[in-house]
């Protein structure tokens, strides 16, 4: 919850040129984005807590945390050695949830914007530092992603990070390509926006 919740908001966060975690929680569309994506995706995919505690109410404390200012927690802190990350992160729970038929189209959009940020500016053109080990190799695919015709490959190319359920998924593919579509001709946010107002 806490760790996904920080992968899945850096790269809109840095593609929108936010700074700071408690800064993207502020924002009118990544903050409502992260929520929806927490309770709707994320948390159906963590076991129950043996103490009984309450899952939605523990995200809620998150969150909070999150938003608190004095901790100046950066984007591009959270940004780093995605490659490594996002298999600990985000694919793990879209792997559970296609395996029990659940939702998995904001995790999708979380890979797409992942691959945006790794072309290599953000929105308004600024180039993003190259914070991964993998940078050249993972630059390389997300241009292939934009220009080759087939955003897949972004997933197939990438299975040390996505593995053969979520990299060959046809349903993921389906989602992850979507999103990616939307990212190219309308933005980030209007990405973003799109999976907060559709129906649950």
């Amino acid at each position: 919850i806490l760790n996904g919740g920080h992968a899945s908001l850096c790269y809109p966060a840095a593609l929108l040129d936010v700074e700071y975690v408690h800064s993207a929680m502020e924002h009118p569309v990544i903050g409502p984005f992260l929520d929806k994506l927490e309770r709707t995706e994320l948390i159906p995919t963590v076991p129950a807590v043996p103490d009984g505690t309450n899952l939605n109410e523990y995200w809620d404390i998150i969150a909070t945390r999150f938003a608190n200012p004095t901790i100046d927690d950066t984007i591009g802190r959270n940004t780093y050695d995605g490659a490594s990350r996002q298999p600990k992160f985000i694919v793990p729970p879209a792997s559970d949830a296609l395996q029990a038929g659940g939702k998995i189209d904001g995790l999708a959009l979380v890979s797409a914007l992942w691959c945006r940020y790794c072309q290599g500016t953000t929105e308004s053109g600024k180039p993003v530092p190259s914070t991964d080990p993998q940078w050249d190799r993972l630059q390389a695919l997300a241009l292939q992603a934009k220009k080759g015709g087939d955003p897949t490959v972004w997933l197939t190319e990438l299975n040390d990070v996505y593995g053969d359920l979520v990299g060959s998924s046809k349903v993921f593919a389906a989602a992850f390509t979507k999103a990616f579509d939307k990212i190219e001709a309308d933005g980030v946010e209007a990405a973003m926006q799109e999976y907060i107002d559709a129906a649950e």
